[in-house]
């Protein structure tokens, strides 16, 4: 039932921008209805293992993985961010309630500002039979070993680059991103406790960079382990964060970028007609310096819910608010929190943006 849930509340919350966002970019847009199944594709290989331990070359690293019946472990010494090591998943970016066992493609979670470049050969984007989306990570063998689907390519590599978030709210912000290729949960964190950067994709990522990295914004303070997790509808956290951003990148080094509102949030709720009390604006700067012709901010002092500057036409799925900034190529962009009536929203003036 929890699933059921997960699938409807953020599936919704997708809607309201990732279709928009995709479309900018130098190709075809991918569906805007995402379903979130786990899957059970089997795909059977041998590699050598040792009675106790097992050994897998994995391009410059040798990762050591404890055998245990009937799963594949999270290797955890590759540089990769473990997802809930306490629950059944045991670090891997999928349900926390699941686990990793032979048939899976088992997804992970790549350090703040990465995307993952890891996933089934076969299924590159969307359209792939037997719900290719879902499959990305590593494949996990019918003897229980993980491999590599592309042994020359790491975990994970930086994206495109340009985009940071930058913290004024006093506490930590969570931007937890989806999983995707993989369930399209809000399981990969980006704990910002002043600058960040975040990962974007570009057309070296699954579906040739066509589908863009997808994050939900939580309240200053909110904790890593309730922010990037799918909630319950109680509190304004997980996939009923309030707010939303998107990114990617496409061929020719331009940068669309998204801020709105979550639609999930604006559903009958204890707190859908709740203005937050801290904001997020979106800046914007060329190569030269100068800023964008593009801006917009969710400001608590001067609007209300569902509101922000400098809109988008037509509106999102259940007429969420959202805008659109499009950064040149060698620009850079970042998403700016703050508390009510610490920031004006306005855009900045020749102000230089920084990366962490």
């Amino acid at each position: 039932m929890k699933s059921t849930i997960f699938t409807t509340t953020v599936s919704t919350a997708l809607l309201c921008f990732s279709f928009l966002v995709d479309a900018k970019l130098d190709a075809a847009p991918v569906p805007v209805v995402r379903r979130h199944r786990h899957h059970r594709d089997v795909h059977s290989s041998v590699v050598e293992r040792s009675p106790e331990l097992e050994v897998v070359q994995l391009r410059d690293v040798e990762v050591e993985i404890e055998k245990r019946a009937g799963t594949c472990q999270f290797p955890t010494n590759a540089g990769l961010v473990a997802v809930n090591p306490s629950g059944l998943n045991a670090g891997w970016a999928i349900a926390p309630d699941i686990a990793c066992t032979p048939g899976q493609y088992c997804t992970y979670a790549c350090p703040p500002g990465q995307i993952s470049m890891q996933w089934d050969p076969s299924a590159n984007s969307y359209s792939a039979p037997g719900n290719g989306r879902q499959r990305g990570g590593l494949k996990c063998d019918a003897n229980g070993n993980i491999q590599k689907p592309f042994p020359d390519r790491p975990y994970c590599q930086d994206g495109a680059g340009g985009v940071s978030v930058t913290n004024k709210a006093g506490s930590a912000v969570n931007f937890c991103q989806t999983v995707l290729p993989g369930n399209e949960s809000m399981l990969i964190p980006t704990n910002v406790q002043s600058t960040a950067n975040l990962a974007v994709t570009n057309p070296n990522s699954w579906n040739n960079g066509a589908t863009h990295a997808e994050y939900f914004i939580n309240a200053p303070g909110v904790s890593t382990a309730d922010a990037c997790k799918w909630g319950d509808g109680s509190k304004p956290v997980g996939n009923w964060a309030p707010y939303t951003a998107g990114m990617g990148q496409d061929a020719n080094g331009v940068t669309v970028l998204h801020l709105g509102w979550n639609p999930v949030y604006l559903e009958p709720s204890p707190f859908s007609n709740t203005m937050p009390s801290w904001g997020v604006k979106l800046e914007c700067q060329k190569a030269d310096g100068s800023p964008c012709a593009d801006s917009c901010s969710i400001d608590p002092a001067v609007q209300g819910v569902n509101q922000i500057t400098n809109p988008a036409q037509g509106g999102g799925a259940g007429s969420c608010n959202y805008c659109i900034v499009t950064v040149p190529k060698g620009g850079k962009a970042n998403y700016v929190v703050f508390n009510k009536g610490s920031s004006k929203g306005r855009r900045s003036r020749r102000r230089s943006i920084p990366l962490a």
